[in-house]
């Protein structure tokens, strides 16, 4: 029988889980959705237990068990942190990126390394042993080892130096080394669930980049997850002001974007509100039937790094109803992959890598209108993954090297699939630039 490989994805309102062959095929999905606690702007959590235990032992019932399995790799949002207590049980909410919590001393304006802020509000809690990020929760959960693996570790920076957890910063917070996850190099397995290798786990976004489609210079890829995250790929390192520059995981590319709340967060929320018109229906609006949303629902992260933010919607009008509502949603998402590229747009062409396709990836992609709103703003093909759980497919990549499977990391573009290509449509394209324009006068205010 053909070893297979599991990938659990710990997302912010789902665990995804594949269990996926040699050739990248997925054998086994499965979707355990959980809930996100946000009652106001400045609280984003969740249950821990229920989505980072509880949800993930569920996912490995549905996918691994049974299954001829070599390896099991957990990838998460980041960052993540939860108190825990001396048997490895969370005793606290489990918080997440962009809760108030993270900004030192109750500043109102996004610090880095929010983990420091997650450590101070956690640490003198009642029955809190120790401090971990979601993926060494679910790691003592399937193997009892509640270790991570450094790219994870390195999101926890300050904490974490590159080299170890900063013995000083930590005496100012009150705890110690030992109430900090151990952490694991590459995909070195960090114990075993019934003989099945676990590894330390990984970044969501970096497994999604392992199985990615995007791989030469001036492809973009968008995750259009619960968090929008668009990467430009170029080969120099470029530094934009409001944006990310960090190596990709094709040797020689460097990926230049970030992170922002215009994705699913917004979007679903558009759809709840709208009453989740038929994409069909919403496809059918014409072009200059749509409001402008300005769609920071709870603060942005990349390029303004503002959590004051919020939303509005310009030039609603009486013919608008639920369906170019949320034509405008979708637009919105696009409109903030847009001015990413822009943003960049100057020295990538001077790199000589301007944009010149999407490749699309994350849940997502199983709308059509929003893909077809990423071509029609952008004015780029947008290439669709085959998979929408590309975090988890990218997980069970990672497991076959932790199972000694693999050895070659570059044997991950194999599983790259793309399943259909978008065009923008003219008419669209033509009609969104104004209102782009519209956007950007707001937001750059």
């Amino acid at each position: 029988m053909t070893e297979l490989t599991v990938g659990i994805d710990i997302g912010t309102t789902s665990v995804k889980a594949v269990a996926a062959d040699v050739d990248g095929n997925i054998v086994a999905r499965t979707r355990v959705p959980h809930a996100l606690n946000a009652p106001d702007p400045d609280t984003f959590e969740h249950d821990a237990t229920a989505a980072w235990v509880d949800g993930v032992l569920a996912a490995w019932d549905a996918v691994g068990e049974g299954r001829n399995v070599a390896g099991i790799t957990v990838s998460a949002m980041v960052p993540s942190l939860c108190g825990v207590d001396a048997a490895g049980r969370p005793v606290t909410p489990g918080l997440l990126y962009g809760d108030a919590r993270g900004r030192i001393n109750g500043s109102s304006e996004s610090v880095e390394g929010e983990v420091v802020g997650f450590a101070h509000a956690l640490a003198g809690q009642p029955g809190v042993r120790a401090l971990w990020p979601a993926q060494a929760v679910a790691n003592h959960a399937l193997c009892g080892v509640g270790a991570i693996d450094t790219s994870t570790a390195m999101t926890m920076a300050p904490l974490f130096t590159g080299t170890g957890w900063d013995e000083a910063l930590l005496a100012e917070i009150g705890i110690t080394a030992d109430q900090l996850p151990a952490f694991m190099p590459g995909t070195q397995a960090i114990g075993d669930r019934n003989g099945i290798a676990v590894s330390g786990g990984t970044i969501d976004a970096l497994a999604e980049q392992t199985v990615g489609a995007a791989c030469e210079a001036g492809d973009v890829m968008v995750v259009c997850g619960t968090t929008l995250i668009p990467w430009a790929l170029t080969t120099e390192w470029i530094e934009v002001a409001g944006l990310w520059t960090i190596p990709y995981s094709v040797p020689g590319l460097i990926a230049i974007g970030g992170a922002s709340n215009a994705g699913g967060l917004f979007i679903d929320h558009v759809r709840r509100l709208t009453g989740d018109p038929a994409q069909d229906e919403v496809l059918a609006v014409a072009p200059g039937d749509r409001p402008t949303w300005i769609p920071y629902i709870r603060g942005e992260r990349t390029p303004f790094h503002d959590p004051s933010l919020r939303a509005h919607l310009l030039d609603m009008s009486v013919n608008h109803g639920p369906a170019a509502t949320l034509a405008g949603a979708y637009e919105a998402a696009a409109f903030v992959v847009s001015h990413h590229l822009d943003l960049a747009r100057p020295d990538l062409e001077a790199a000589g890598s301007p944009p010149s396709r999407i490749v699309a990836t994350g849940g997502g992609t199983q709308s059509s209108a929003w893909m077809q709103s990423l071509a029609d703003v952008t004015g780029l093909p947008v290439d669709v993954a085959a998979q929408p759980e590309g975090a988890a497919l990218g997980a069970a990549f990672t497991s076959r090297l932790t199972a000694g499977l693999e050895s070659d990391p570059a044997v991950s573009r194999s599983w790259s699939r793309t399943s259909h290509r978008v065009e923008p449509r003219p008419e669209h394209h033509a009609a969104a630039d104004v209102r782009y324009t519209r956007f950007r006068e707001a937001v750059d205010q």
